[in-house]
């Protein structure tokens, strides 16, 4: 039998009419008049050539486009687990009577809408939203509540300010003498002072050799070597895709959104880079729609850079021709994982498919494909300087390099800080975050994401290293923590844990889809008292079903968050459902 192949995928190959643009039709129709109806499907799959029921099948899938109309004024209000912690949930429910309108729901005027996301990217800053485009966090929502001053207030802030105190301030947790993502707004070197002279050497050898001395591994969670992956797809045949994922998802993280709209050009040396090794000739970087400002950004980078002729054909006077396109996300955090994002950029839903065949023999339209997120790649122009040997002295053994860890609003400072792999997890929460702000007790930190799992302080001298993180119940992910307090009720961080899985479980496999469902039920149970011991006992058979039977790592991702739950509110659960 031969590989399985995508049938719409297949179609856009034939037509030579690739759907990265069907996205952004589906946002014009929905533009008109707040909703997406039968004639615009049927128009927009006459434009493509597509069956009308792939482009219904993408427009019933993204949270952008979901049934219902929009407002005129749309805003997008956090539910993130920094978010949620912050207020218990309550700066919805204040949101809702300012507004006038039910989440989920448009006013019956049309003049507003509110929709429920699951992260906004200012974890630092809780609670979040976008107004529009218009982004607003913590003393912001003043504006919302009755402060007079939150409108001057908004067109001050430099929401990149975070990663810059983490650049100049306290970069490195142990020995770090040079920044190496964050180089940029350290100020040690700028942007593409590599390419020019790696391109014109014509030597992709050369980027490859160094990119394996350095270890370096993907940073968006997964963990793969680079070089490896490179290598992959630089062996298959062309033509050949490389691809950034800039659909950081994760609540919790926003270290992705503020390199993309404070040293866009770092990541695109980055892609330019991983493209020469790999014998690419087209490069695609789909940006979050939550992230406008970091979308705006991003092609106004890549503008620039074809002005200066880093794009292009025959980059620099070489035989090396490159370009790149900008896809904008519509809302879905499976589009994070790497067939789901390529799923994505071809305008289909973003669910999840089987593998092998792995992207980098069958990507994206079925072209060998290298996918790396955008933190990694921010990583691979100073590899390629400094050399891959210079990169591997840092960190641990096991995981060479840096990593940029993300801080959520309850710490003293918040933000986003550049540390060695292998520092203990509580220097980052006490000497970098410095604790709790006041009256805050730590009750639990949040590792990596929902699909990380929660620590308790008790296991804060665990190093900052994927394998003993693994064997303590929790995955590195993303790299973020959010510390949750005493204040929260073990009933609602659990049920906020199960509501992520059913919310973005991309329904792709049965144990996941009605999984997620099934725990959000167990919860409700929980909080009966004659229901309470059972329904505790009843999460363990579930748990294992979501962890041996998925089909990618989101269900086993929520059952290990769960079960670190579990394990740290235990008594609090039993307490709380007598």
């Amino acid at each position: 039998m031969g590989e399985p192949r995508e049938a719409f995928v297949e179609l856009q190959k034939r037509l030579n009419r690739p759907g990265t643009l069907v996205l952004d039709a589906l946002r014009r129709a929905q533009a008109q008049d707040g909703r997406i109806d039968a004639q615009d499907l049927e128009r927009i799959a006459g434009e493509f050539g597509w069956p009308v029921a792939a482009v219904a099948g993408s427009a019933s899938y993204y949270a952008d486009f979901a049934e219902g109309r929009r407002g005129q004024r749309h805003v997008r209000v956090c539910e993130g687990t920094s978010c949620f912690v912050s207020t218990q949930g309550q700066h919805i429910r204040r949101l809702e009577q300012i507004l006038g309108v039910r989440l989920g729901e448009c006013a019956a005027d049309g003049s507003v809408s509110l929709q429920g996301v699951r992260c906004l990217g200012y974890c630092y800053d809780s609670p979040a939203l976008l107004d529009d485009e218009q982004p607003g966090s913590g003393e912001l929502l003043g504006g919302l509540f009755g402060d007079p001053h939150a409108a001057e207030r908004r067109t001050k802030p430099d929401w990149a300010e975070p990663l810059k105190m983490a650049a100049t301030q306290i970069p490195h947790a142990s020995t770090v003498d040079r920044a190496v993502v964050l180089a940029g707004l350290a100020g040690d070197e700028g942007a593409w002072e590599v390419w020019p002279d790696v391109v014109a050497a014509g030597q992709p050898a050369q980027v490859m050799a160094e990119l394996a001395r350095s270890g370096l591994r993907g940073r968006g969670g997964a963990g793969f070597p680079v070089a490896k992956k490179w290598s992959a797809a630089a062996h298959e045949s062309a033509p050949r895709c490389v691809v950034a994922n800039g659909d950081e998802g994760d609540p919790g993280s926003f270290c992705d959104r503020l390199l993309m709209e404070s040293d866009p050009h770092r990541i695109l040396e980055g892609l330019a880079l991983a493209a020469f090794a790999v014998g690419a000739q087209h490069g695609l970087i789909l940006v979050r729609s939550e992230y406008p400002t970091a979308l705006a950004r991003m092609r106004t980078a890549v503008a620039h850079a074809r002005k200066m002729g880093h794009l292009g054909r025959r980059v620099h006077g070489s035989d090396f021709d490159f370009d790149v396109e900008i896809v904008r996300g519509a809302g879905s955090y499976v589009a994070g994982e790497e067939t789901a994002l390529l799923q994505a950029l071809a305008g289909l839903r973003a669910t999840v498919r089987a593998r092998p065949p792995y992207p980098t023999s069958r990507g994206y339209l079925g072209q060998p494909t290298a996918v790396n997120n955008v933190e990694t790649l921010a990583a691979v122009p100073w590899i390629v300087r400094h050399g891959g040997a210079a990169y591997a002295r840092l960190g641990h053994p096991d995981e060479p390099g840096t990593k940029l860890v993300c801080l959520s609003q309850l710490f003293r400072h918040p933000g986003v800080y550049e540390v060695e792999y292998g520092v203990p997890l509580r220097h980052l929460v006490e000497d970098l975050g410095g604790g709790l702000r006041e009256p805050h007790r730590l009750r639990a930190v949040q590792v990596g994401g929902p699909l990380g799992g929660f620590l308790s302080p008790d296991q804060l001298d665990l190093p900052l290293l994927s394998r003993p993180l693994a064997e303590a119940g929790v995955a590195l992910g993303h790299g973020s923590l959010v510390a949750v307090d005493s204040a929260m009720p073990a009933a609602a961080i659990l049920q906020h844990a199960w509501a992520f899985g059913a919310a973005e479980s991309c329904g792709a496999c049965t144990p996941c889809r009605v999984g997620t469902r099934r725990g959000l039920e167990l919860v409700d149970r929980i909080r009966d008292p004659a229901q309470a011991r059972a329904a505790l006992a009843d999460h363990e058979p579930l748990l294992e079903v979501l962890n041996v039977a998925s089909l990618c790592a989101f269900g086993s991702g929520i059952s290990s968050a769960v079960r670190s739950l579990l394990r740290i509110y235990s008594d609090e659960l039993r307490r709380e459902g007598e």
